[in-house]
């Protein structure tokens, strides 16, 4: 099974990188990925200010998959993480909604063991392992690791763990998969601007869906589709992301618009993914039960 290293790392999403590795379809492979500090961070008296963590969110890559074109759409199935043996949390000032009350820099250093968080001697709590950037190329232009967007990128949504699969809409041929930025917990909102953050090791493997209009992400989990839309404003990140979602509902289920969207209202949800990125990331969740074969896409 190949094996693709965090030494070959991208700060940003763009048609210009050339692939580091090729993969084929269906295949498994497993991808190294830096913490979101690049692994600079490594004690309690390493503070973020002091560090130069640029580029934000290291992602290895970008990985081209053969077969792949323009157009398509892929799913990349999140087979298993492995996660090293500590994370860690930065405070400061300015960071997270709350970033005023914070008066002083610190690094909260959290060892990983078994399975388990132990965040303080008395509070331990179980692993939650999920990817926070994840993404292809756009058609044009780059696009940080630090920003979420159509591609991709740092959505920071904790439903993208194992046993998920998340849907791309592939703008260049080979696509150019890039990941990194793993969290061991992570709540919904990463709302002090952080969540556990930690290197790591993800399996996953690609594969071609045909027959559907996709035009930003979508996660697949045991019970739900989630498309993940980012935006500048909540207003906006709602409004695209709920247009996919209608657009989904109309053509499975054959509706006209105004059924479609009393639907999405009766069944769905509208959640937060992250608050504390360049573009925040809403989510529109989908009941699979909707679907008769459980499934939205003829593969």
């Amino acid at each position: 099974m190949k094996q693709i290293s965090r030494k070959h790392f991208i700060g940003s999403f763009s048609p210009s990188h050339s692939p580091m590795e090729t993969v084929p379809l269906r295949e498994s492979f497993w991808v190294e990925t830096h913490d979101c500090y690049g692994g600079k961070i490594r004690t309690e008296q390493d503070l973020r200010p002091q560090i130069n963590i640029s580029p934000l969110n290291p992602s290895t890559g970008p990985i081209a998959v053969e077969g792949v074109r323009k157009g398509d759409i892929i799913r990349v199935s999140i087979e298993e993480i492995q996660l090293d043996d500590q994370g860690v949390m930065v405070m400061m000032p300015g960071l997270g909604p709350l970033g005023d009350m914070v008066q002083e820099t610190h690094t909260k250093i959290i060892p990983i063991r078994d399975g388990t968080v132990y965040f303080s001697d008395n509070i331990h709590f179980p692993v939650q392992p999920m990817i926070g950037v994840l993404g292809v190329a756009p058609e044009t232009g780059e696009i940080s690791t630090a920003t979420p967007g159509n591609h991709g990128g740092n959505m920071d949504t904790k439903e993208i763990t194992t046993g998920s699969h998340v849907y791309f809409p592939v703008f260049i041929d080979g696509a150019n998969l890039a990941l990194g930025d793993l969290h061991a917990a992570m709540g919904d909102g990463e709302m002090d601007g952080t969540g556990i953050e930690i290197a790591g090791k993800v399996r996953l493997s690609v594969s071609k869906v045909p027959d559907f209009d996709l035009s930003m992400p979508l996660v697949e989990t045991k019970q739900e589709y989630l498309i993940v839309s980012s935006q500048k404003t909540y207003d906006k990140a709602i409004q695209e992301g709920m247009k996919q979602a209608v657009s989904l509902l109309q053509y499975r289920l054959d509706l006209s618009f105004t059924e479609a969207y009393r639907l999405l209202s009766a069944t769905g949800d509208l959640r937060i993914s992250q608050i504390v990125n360049p573009c925040v990331t809403v989510k529109i969740a989908i009941p699979k039960s909707l679907f008769p074969k459980q499934t939205l896409f003829n593969d």
